[in-house]
């Protein structure tokens, strides 16, 4: 598939086929292609916890819900997902390659960091899965988890507490749904977020 079909096609899927596996090379290609976002000095702080096995996302969706209350549309969707992966970032890993010789600074204190690079490039390298399933032919969504369930999410996969869950990709093969209702919002053009020059300028000097 093209690039830019890739782009123009993407949409979060909350709703997959149960019956389709997703197959393995293809998790495969999602991470290779994930490892090859931007990374702030090249750290690569990032790790992704691959949950394929019906008992591994039941685990997770264990630790994320309240097993009392009803169980919305949006979550009985999203529990169809064959795949689930946690997108992990890691803090320490970009404070110790800042403290390194070539890079100058000689502590790690992450107040130097004007915004938490760890998680934007974790960020980033989801968005990866996610082209890279619409490549293939798949559909993903990426969404959080509340902030109080963190601490059960770690637990159940025995993950390190210095790392951060910055959010989870699904994947699968999408099945008709009802889109989102925020998408009556409408798509921003440029005329109101690109701004040339200065703030406010819409247009560019070359047209």
């Amino acid at each position: 598939m093209e690039f830019a079909e890739v782009v123009r096609t993407r949409r979060m899927i909350r709703q997959y086929d149960p019956e389709r596996s997703v197959p393995a090379q293809v998790i495969t290609t999602a991470l290779r292609n994930a490892i090859r976002a931007p990374s702030a000095g090249f750290s690569q702080g990032w790790d992704f916890v691959v949950l394929t096995e019906p008992e591994e996302r039941q685990a997770y969706w264990a630790a994320t819900t309240d097993v009392d209350d009803d169980m919305d549309s949006w979550l009985e969707g999203m529990q169809t997902a064959p795949v689930l992966i946690l997108c992990l970032s890691d803090e320490a890993a970009y404070l110790r390659r800042y403290a390194e010789p070539d890079k100058g600074w000689t502590d790690m204190d992450e107040a130097r960091w004007p915004v938490p690079y760890w998680d934007i490039d974790t960020g980033m390298a989801a968005l990866m899965i996610l082209l890279t399933a619409v490549d293939e032919g798949l559909g993903g969504c990426f969404f959080g988890a509340p902030p109080e369930t963190h601490e059960d999410v770690f637990e159940a996969f025995a993950i390190p507490h210095d790392r951060n869950l910055v959010g989870v990709v699904s994947l699968g093969y999408p099945v008709p749904h009802a889109k989102s209702g925020s998408l009556k919002r409408g798509l921003r053009g440029l005329d109101q977020v690109a701004h040339y020059g200065k703030f406010g300028r819409h247009t560019p000097d070359h047209v």
